[in-house]
């Protein structure tokens, strides 16, 4: 018997459209995930030199689709924060230079300790668990940098108060270290010759480094919390990170990735060919003999893809009419992310070939999906796309849907993607700010007196990596690499691995509904046009609690009571019911 879809009754819009229209969503630029993503180039060193290499360093790459987000707004904060590091790290630098004849090379000493506490950063990792032996071998960096910075706080001590034992103490401890030894062996004897006031001012020294780190996260979490803020960041006419930014490559960038990143055509690389969707989500496809229903008296109607593709839309866009329509109070009061629904088709094309960037096909959108709807072709690939962002578009799931009908066969391929939320680093943006320009002058001085040590070498690191950078753009040019797609995605980049349950179960919900629906399409297009459906309706079948279970390419897989495969060889990825994502 075959299964019909019960659409509930859907109100007639105003405009006389048969179909309600996609409640509004927030516009990409203004989004939560653009906002904490803007955060993170902030807060994440690597993040932001990744959005900088992407999208600034290779101008001749396409910028991945983007979805939910702003991609432009995310590389003018990234610029915006490297140069406020890079400022800071100039500034450090430049006191540890300053200190240096200003003691008698006696700041040398917290040298060592800075070099072994960033070291030490390093060795661990960024993971939250690393591996045993790496934990321990930081920690002993650490301790023995700690240990350091203390005796090379009682060497100017000891100076500044002539006390005779304990500069012989300090001096003892440095002649045990191997590596002052080695390196500085003439300016750390040199230094005992220094008077008092230069040990008062290498006394000092690490208070004004703390003072200058202090005043650098002053400055981080101002703006976090003012630009970047919930209330503040909506209105993007008033960021400073894009009026601030000079300089025409930006502005051409700028403009260029505005232009590309919500396009219906996306350039691909054939390696990735859906770069920005986010994670892959058991893809699945299936494949079934066109056969005309013995019950039919006349011949069955052609069948073609665009045929299909219209009558799966009108039963997706009935997801978007919520339960209680029959008042106008009772649907605005429904929050379903299903309302805000997004079906429109797309184009995939690949870059190869193109003669440059600015030349890429997105005013010919119409033209393409005219031959590719139907051509069924390798490279160029037509879908329909189904995309539903919910969490303030921190969780956007898309579904491609691509069915094409050739020699008599039916192929229906569906590939749903997820967009995990964003790192929980960049999520605690807020929170991190607030707790810092919020705790008492103690709690902040001890803060900057913890970090200080890792500053140092931070600075280092910051100066040269941004030297390279430039050295990067002046060997590259201006529009002389042939032109690329997309290597990477700046918001799956800044996705974390893992949702919360909540969130799962929301992919869950969104993901089965829309499948439901577009099996339940074809079935129908099937039927109506007088094919049989019996073959697809074993290779569909519908289980308990509405889920649908797919014969997957790469084998057919089974569950729940009286399912069957029909062949035995599963796929890795498992079905649609697996729960993995």
């Amino acid at each position: 018997m075959t299964q019909q879809t019960l659409v509930p009754p859907q109100p007639e819009p105003s405009d006389g459209r048969s179909t309600p229209p996609a409640v509004g969503r927030t516009p990409p630029h203004a989004s939560e995930a653009t906002r904490l993503l803007c955060a993170g180039t902030y807060l994440d060193e690597a993040y932001r030199h990744a959005v900088i290499e992407e999208l600034y360093v290779h101008e001749e790459r396409v910028v991945a689709p983007s979805f939910g987000f702003d991609a432009a707004r995310v590389l003018a904060h990234a610029l915006r924060a490297q140069r406020l590091y890079l400022g800071w790290a100039l500034g450090i630098l430049l006191l540890w230079g300053v200190s240096w004849p200003l003691t008698n090379r006696l700041s040398l000493m917290f040298l060592m300790p800075v070099v072994l506490m960033y070291l030490a950063g390093r060795v661990r990792g960024p993971a939250p668990r690393p591996v045993w032996y790496r934990r321990y071998l930081a920690w002993y960096m650490r301790w023995y940098a700690w240990l350091s910075f203390v005796f090379a706080l009682l060497t100017p001590y000891a100076i500044a108060m002539k006390n005779t034992d304990l500069l012989q103490q300090a001096r003892d401890f440095w002649d045990v270290l191997v590596i002052p030894r080695l390196v500085f062996t003439d300016g750390i004897y040199g230094v005992y010759q220094t008077g008092r006031l230069q040990g008062w001012i290498a006394l000092a020294f690490p208070l004004v480094m703390a003072l200058a780190v202090g005043f650098e996260r002053h400055m981080v979490s101002r703006a976090l919390t003012g630009e970047l803020s919930r209330t503040r960041f909506p209105d993007a006419r008033a960021d400073p990170a894009e009026r601030t930014t000079e300089g025409s490559r930006f502005h051409r960038l700028r403009d260029r990735i505005r232009v590309e990143q919500h396009e219906p055509l996306a350039m691909y690389r054939a390696d990735q060919p859906f770069c920005g969707a986010g994670r892959p989500y058991d893809t699945w496809s299936l494949s079934v003999e066109l056969q005309p229903r013995a019950d039919r008296a006349k011949k069955p109607d052609p069948l073609d893809n665009q045929t299909i593709l219209n009558r799966i839309k009108p039963l997706l866009q009935a997801l978007r009419v919520p339960a209680t329509a029959r008042t106008p109070e009772g649907a605005a009061a429904v929050r379903d992310r299903l309302r805000q629904l997004q079906i429109d088709e797309c184009v995939f094309l690949p870059v190869d070939g193109l003669p440059s960037r600015q030349q890429a096909p997105y005013g010919q959108f119409e033209q393409h999906r005219a031959r590719a709807v139907e051509e069924g072709g390798e490279t160029r690939r037509h879908f329909l796309r189904v995309q539903v962002g919910g969490w303030e578009e921190e969780l956007v799931t898309t579904v491609f849907v691509r069915v094409h009908t050739q020699g008599g066969m039916l192929m229906l391929e569906v590939a749903p993607h997820v967009l995990r939320p964003v790192r929980p680093l960049f999520r605690n943006a807020d929170r991190v700010a607030h707790d810092y320009l919020h705790a008492n002058p103690l709690g902040k001085a001890v803060w900057a007196l913890t970090r200080m040590p890792h500053s140092a070498g931070q600075s280092v690191v910051t100066v040269w990596q941004t030297l390279t950078l430039l050295a990067r753009l002046a060997s590259r040019g201006i529009g002389r690499s042939m032109p690329d797609g997309p290597a990477l995605s700046v918001r799956e980049l800044g996705s974390d691995d893992e949702a919360s349950l909540f969130q799962d179960m929301d992919h869950q919900r969104y993901l089965k509904t829309i499948q439901d629906r577009v099996a339940n399409g074809v079935r129908q297009a099937l039927r109506e046009a007088g094919w049989q459906t019996e073959e697809f309706e074993q290779k569909i079948v519908n289980i308990s609690n509405g889920g649908v279970l797919i014969e997957q390419a790469s084998g057919a897989f089974a569950m729940g009571s009286g399912a069957v495969a029909n062949n035995q060889e599963a796929g890795p990825s498992g079905g649609m019911d697996s729960g993995n994502g």
